[in-house]
């Protein structure tokens, strides 16, 4: 399997990265250094996680080069609009320490307010500060009304995905229009790491449930990005690279879908 995917620009997306959600500052810098140093090349953080100064140091304490990684951040819902944009994603750079970020995503498709921050990340995109743009939460009518205006169309779609929410419509809809899918929470938040069947799929592999859902991932063409604090379950959690899915596995996975959403609805949310 491809360890990257290449999106819609040519950029290659390294396709297993960490995430780094609901983590403090400081561990932050630890996480971050142990997953490159585990081999990771992905690094996804966002302006609300308040850890963007903890991830730029874990980048800087690792020593890698930095066109090596694919660092993403998001603009976040209070900052959105055309001037604030432009505001918010100089404080990310500076925070981070970089010069530029691999990926840029708007975080949530804030109603009357998504066109204009796309225009100011389009500018963003056009100075090579950001590589690649894209979006987050994004169900298929919010980039319908975002194509009105823009430019130029997302790179990837980073979306609540694992096997209790496939999102299998978003999914066909964004791969024909050539938007990547990144999932977030690929991991079900842990609430289905004990499921009865991603456990036997994983014992028949000598695998973990979360390497078997990780595996899911990466064979139905989802960047995937799984989040950890400790180091042995961040080096386990990029071992996926050895061992593959049968269709009837996969198709095993597929059927656990039950459209449980643990985030929030983009359709409906209040932040």
């Amino acid at each position: 399997m491809e360890k990257t995917k290449r999106l819609a620009n040519g950029s290659e997306m390294p396709r297993l990265g960490l995430g780094v959600w609901r983590v403090e500052e400081k561990d932050a810098t630890n996480s971050v250094q142990w997953a490159i140093e585990s081999g990771y090349h992905l690094i996804d953080t966002a302006a609300v996680y308040k850890n963007e100064k903890g991830v730029g140091e874990g980048i800087r304490v690792a020593g890698i080069k930095r066109e090596e990684l694919f660092v993403t951040t998001k603009l976040w819902n209070a900052d959105q609009g055309y001037e604030s944009a432009h505001k918010a994603f100089d404080e990310s750079l500076e925070r981070l320490g970089l010069d530029y970020v691999d990926l840029y995503l708007i975080h949530w498709p804030v109603e009357g307010k998504f066109n204009d921050s796309w225009r100011a990340m389009e500018e963003i995109y056009e100075s090579g500060r950001a590589k690649a743009i894209g979006v987050s939460n994004f169900h298929q009518h919010h980039i319908e009304e975002l194509m009105r205006t823009a430019k130029i169309k997302p790179m990837v779609d980073q979306i609540e995905l694992h096997p209790t929410l496939t999102q299998v419509a978003l999914r066909e809809y964004l791969t024909q229009a050539g938007i990547a899918v990144e999932a977030w929470s690929p991991l079900g938040q842990g609430k289905i790491l004990q499921n009865p069947t991603l456990v036997a799929i994983g014992e028949k592999h000598q695998k973990t449930a979360a390497q078997v859902i990780i595996r899911w991932h990466l064979q139905s063409d989802i960047i995937v990005i799984p989040k950890s604090v400790h180091e042995e379950r961040i080096k386990e959690n990029f071992d996926v690279f050895d061992f593959e899915l049968s269709d009837a596995e996969m198709e095993q996975i597929d059927g656990l879908n039950i459209n449980e959403r643990l985030g929030a609805d983009p359709d409906n949310f209040d932040f």
